[in-house]
């Protein structure tokens, strides 16, 4: 049994579906960007920060570590959010409407007092997006899909029709890279419906 730090249902849902046992309790810290972050250094530094949040539920629970994620879509070194209105989400459509954007996912796990033991990594992906009309982005922001959604959108769902081409992990844009975050807990021993690698 784990921790996530995330209130995510995507990383829930994955989780779940990859036969690991854990407890929802989502870190409360600032996840704002730093002035002239990289988008790399942001999922690793906001990752990071998330699982120290939870450290503390480690102390009552059974559970072995906490597992924490944080994702962002950037295009070149702008890092977009999560939109922060109609307009927001427009403003960011209109830049990855035709071109090739980043999404990175920052994924910690950390057990023990005051992170003595932990590990991260960051996995990023390329997403190219064809050429979107203005119509279509007003349909797309009025299905509500966009709005708890890392750059506006989710891949998983209807915007899977404005995808031309991914370059890296797909489980990495809907919020969660399943290889290397099995990899990862299988190193600290919470295995998944496949078991453990004996090898």
């Amino acid at each position: 049994m784990i921790i996530l730090a995330s209130a995510s249902p995507r990383r829930a849902d994955i989780l779940l579906r990859h036969g690991v046992d854990f407890l929802v309790e989502p870190a409360q810290i600032d996840e704002s960007v730093l002035p002239n972050e990289s988008p790399t250094n942001y999922v690793a530094r906001v990752s990071k920060a998330k699982a120290e949040d939870r450290l503390t539920s480690l102390k009552t629970s059974k559970c072995k570590l906490v597992l924490a994620a944080d994702t962002c879509v950037s295009i070149g070194s702008r890092i977009l959010g999560k939109p922060e209105g109609f307009d927001h989400f427009v403003y960011m459509f209109e830049l990855l409407s035709g071109k090739t954007h980043q999404v990175y996912s920052g994924v910690a796990v950390a057990t023990g007092p005051e992170m003595s033991s932990r590990e991260s990594l960051v996995v990023s992906t390329e997403v190219s997006f064809r050429s979107i009309g203005s119509n279509e982005i007003q349909n797309y922001w009025n299905t509500g899909e966009p709005q708890d959604k890392a750059g506006g959108y989710g891949i998983q769902g209807l915007a899977a029709e404005f995808v031309e081409r991914i370059e890296g992990s797909y489980s990495n844009v809907v919020g969660l890279p399943v290889c290397e975050t099995m990899q990862l807990l299988d190193r600290w021993n919470v295995g998944g419906c496949l078991g453990r690698n004996s090898v």
